[in-house]
């Protein structure tokens, strides 16, 4: 599996699926699956049983993995998608950067 550029934290913008166009920030990434969980994406319901903490159980809406292959980065710079390279600084430190603007991420 070759390593994920889309980290927990990130902005993202959903590229296909049923939410095309949404965005939101990864809560998530599950990098040996390929899979990332966004906020506010992929909304699924799911029964939920009660608990002895008091809990109630009843249908909840959670958010469900999608690929990462369906999301791109939002460029902090132009607000749009883009896609994510690395580079070496100054210092010498790997560092991501994105590939429309050159702004390190």
């Amino acid at each position: 599996m070759a390593k994920m550029k889309i980290k927990k934290g990130d902005q993202v913008q959903v590229l296909s699926g049923k939410d095309k166009g949404k965005r939101g920030e990864v809560i998530r990434a599950i990098p040996s699956e390929g899979k990332v969980v966004v906020r506010g994406v992929a909304l699924v319901k799911k029964a939920q049983k009660a608990d002895q903490m008091g809990n109630n159980g009843g249908i909840v809406e959670r958010e469900a993995a999608i690929d990462v292959s369906n999301v791109a980065l939002i460029d902090p710079k132009t607000d749009t998608p883009t896609r994510v390279g690395y580079r070496f600084d100054e210092s010498g430190k790997k560092v991501r950067y994105a590939k429309k603007s050159g702004e390190e991420i």
